[in-house]
């Protein structure tokens, strides 16, 4: 009798101890799916806030009145969206580029390339054979170029492509060069377009990441027309930041212009919880390369190229910028969503 009342005992046990590790994992399960599906609720509303943050930056490229009009020469601008029934508070950054502020690799010359080239992560024999090989790719005859690469150095190297000899399409055709690699074909990326069709570079629209890599750059010079354009404003006679490689369009900083594009690239990231240090916060980026319509009838905005989340983007909301400046006060306006819903 004894005996039994022991087993007894140890079968309770051992059914409470099952009962505690189910119990136990269930919770740890239930934890778990709300955290995936708070997970994908936040990252679907950033998602939503930085598509609303386009359609706004759309509208605000196309304002007629120039200090309403959103500049497209770097200039970053924030959005707060207020808690409410969207969901929790969230903030947007937008920044938009214009293409004429980029090395166009259909139109630059062999002393452009080579001076872009000359910054890329790559040893000088590679940045030689790379500029030699894009000139040999977009020219329209067979001719080796010294360093440079036409069907027969392709059929060597055992790829079942040649070059086009014609024009580049999209950038990304620059990852079929002949020697071109994942790290410069990354680091190229935001500095080169297709769209510009000038063979010089906008320097009223350029990045600092473009103006930096032109020919003979003057630091001194970039930082006086960065600084510049915080102001509103670049002097009729506004200095080129380099003496080869770039132009100064001689009108407000991205307000106008002979020299800029139809054709303007938009940054846009969203958070929420932005000041919370414990988790990390929700968010989305989107990049799109638009094309302004030149008919009437059509919609404002062609959409040529869009990414989510591109792998080599920089955080709008890092404070520290890679020159030392705190981005946030770079802002060059803040607004709160409600302002644009009439």
């Amino acid at each position: 009798m004894t005996a039994n009342k022991g087993f007894a005992l140890v079968l309770v046990l051992w059914v409470l101890a099952l009962l505690t590790i189910m119990a136990g994992s269930f919770a740890v399960s239930m934890r778990r799916e709300t955290a995936i599906i708070r997970g994908i609720k936040d990252n679907s509303q950033a998602l939503a806030m930085a598509e609303a943050g386009l359609a706004i930056a759309q509208i605000r490229r196309l304002e007629q009145e120039p200090t309403l009009r959103w500049l497209a020469n770097g200039s970053t601008y924030e959005l707060e969206f207020p808690e409410g029934q969207a969901g929790e508070p969230g903030w947007v950054r937008i920044k938009m580029l214009d293409e004429a502020g980029k090395i166009d690799i259909n139109a630059a010359d062999q002393v452009l390339l080579q001076a872009v080239m000359g910054h890329a992560p790559a040893d000088a024999v590679l940045q030689s054979k790379l500029v030699n090989a894009i000139l040999d790719w977009r020219d329209d005859d067979d001719l080796v170029r010294v360093d440079g690469a036409e069907a027969k150095e392709y059929a060597e190297a055992g790829l079942g492509y040649k070059p086009a000899n014609k024009p580049f399409k999209a950038i990304e055709d620059l990852q079929r060069v002949l020697n071109m690699n994942a790290q410069v074909y990354q680091w190229l990326e935001d500095l080169v377009t297709v769209h510009s069709g000038q063979k010089q570079v906008d320097a009223n629209v350029a990045s600092r990441e473009v103006l930096q890599v032109l020919p003979e750059t003057d630091a001194g010079a970039v930082n006086n027309l960065l600084s510049a354009r915080q102001t509103g404003t670049i002097p009729a006679t506004a200095e080129s930041p380099a003496n080869t490689g770039a132009a100064a369009s001689g009108q407000t900083a991205g307000g106008g212009g002979s020299s800029q594009s139809q054709a303007i690239t938009v940054i846009v990231e969203a958070v929420l919880d932005r000041n919370d240090e414990e988790d990390n916060p929700a968010g989305a980026v989107i990049k799109v390369l638009l094309k302004q319509s030149e008919e009437e009838q059509a919609e404002p905005f062609q959409v040529l190229k869009w990414q989510r989340n591109p792998a080599n983007g920089l955080s709008l909301f890092d404070n520290a910028a890679e020159d030392g400046t705190n981005k946030d006060e770079l802002l060059t306006a803040r607004y709160v969503e409600s302002e644009f819903n009439n």
